[in-house]
């Protein structure tokens, strides 16, 4: 294993992380005597090859069901030095619920301390507000940071980028969770705005959410060899030294595997990624354009905005994704949480478009005239059953 400065906190974290939110049995709390003895015998023997390849991160959050009181019954079993333990708690308005969370967190895990704390979701401006005024949740973790309960403190966000930078420059966070992968890489200006002020990068579900690489289609196969997309997408967040660890959401020790692959190759990232990005780049080109390619995210407006609240640039992205690289599965399951997510995926899908009239919110696009026919065209080619946020199932 590999390790790197984790910004300001100082620790070593290894390149991969070993994320808590696929093996435990349920997304939602149970008692420990209802969890199946397999299940938590599969959970610990993940947590045992993580640690024996060196993976010493092991991260969780409240909201991920019964993941926390699961790794509870193995984590206090281990030498303390032998882990980096963190759990993400959402913010809350009344910062007693915050300390409520938090404290179930900390029982659960059954730790004396934790090394790390997210505060989980920070997504709005209202909420970063809320979370670092005087009296707020953040005042509350650093009590228990005073205490010797918590390390250091950090922040997860799913929000838009100007939101993550905001956050960021309140300059009250050591580290940051966010979304930064091939296909998506918009959050760059954050993990800039992260390095100037000495945090921890933290990639979130980069082989989920950068694209379900388990199970990619044909078509990337192809054209990411010689290296699996999976492989190629770590790689690619890896030779950014500003990148400090992934997540990987391991289901079972073997999840573990495909990634390891990128350990020798990553001394070798500056001949190995440019054929295989060039190549991305002229299929992506073949199919939407060059024009559109170069451009189509121009002048777009917010959900909020946008007539109905549908999320353009989202939608459009999809269909990108869809067309350029076969990723069928993985737009239909992205498509179909819009709407479903709160602010953790904002904006709503593109139906009942004729009621609306988009020309004053794409008065800025280059692509104005079409957008509407491309945005039902998504709804047609991707549209289908509702689909939720894990932790909301």
């Amino acid at each position: 294993m590999q390790y790197r400065r984790f910004g300001r906190t100082g620790l070593d974290m290894p390149i991969f992380s070993c994320g808590g939110m696929r093996y435990q049995y349920k997304w939602q709390d149970v008692p420990l005597g209802e969890i199946p003895a397999d299940n938590q015998e599969n959970l610990e023997a993940t947590i045992h090859r993580a640690l024996e390849l060196g993976i010493n991160h092991i991260e969780t959050a409240r909201g991920y069901g019964s993941s926390e009181v699961q790794l509870g019954q193995i984590l206090p079993t281990l030498p303390r030095d032998r882990f980096i333990m963190q759990t993400k708690v959402v913010p809350n308005p009344d910062p007693q619920v915050f300390r409520d969370k938090l404290e179930t967190s900390l029982q659960r895990l059954q730790l004396d301390y934790i090394d790390i704390l997210g505060i989980h979701g920070i997504n709005t401006d209202e909420i970063i507000e809320d979370t670092v005024r005087p009296g707020g949740c953040l005042d509350v973790a650093r009590e228990y940071q005073k205490q010797g309960r918590i390390g250091h403190i950090g922040f997860s966000t799913h929000g838009p980028t100007d939101v993550i930078v905001r956050a960021i420059e309140t300059d009250q966070f050591d580290y940051v969770n966010l979304h930064w992968y091939y296909i998506n890489q918009l959050n760059w200006p954050a993990i800039a705005a992260a390095k100037r002020h000495d945090m921890g990068v933290f990639i979130i579900s980069p082989s989920d959410k950068g694209g379900m690489l388990y199970q990619p289609p044909q078509k990337l196969v192809d054209l990411c060899a010689p290296l699996s997309p999976m492989v190629f997408n770590d790689l690619f967040c890896l030779s950014h030294g500003q990148v400090h660890t992934l997540s990987l959401g391991a289901a079972r020790p073997s999840d573990f595997d495909e990634h390891l692959k990128v350990l020798p190759l990553l001394d070798r990232a500056d001949t190995l990624l440019p054929p295989i990005l060039a190549r991305l780049e002229e299929a992506a080109i073949a199919i939407l354009g060059e024009t559109w390619y170069k451009t189509w995210r121009f002048g777009l407006p917010t959900p909020e905005m946008t007539p109905g609240n549908i999320n353009i640039p989202t939608i459009l992205w999809l269909r990108n994704l869809v067309l350029a690289y076969d990723l069928i599965e993985y737009g239909k399951k992205r498509y179909n949480l819009i709407g479903n997510g709160g602010h953790w995926f904002p904006g709503q899908k593109a139906k009942d478009l004729e009621r609306f009239d988009f020309a004053p919110c794409l008065a800025n696009s280059p692509h104005a005239e079409v957008i509407p026919d491309l945005l039902r065209e998504t709804e047609e080619m991707l549209g289908g059953e509702e689909v939720k946020r894990l932790s909301q199932s």
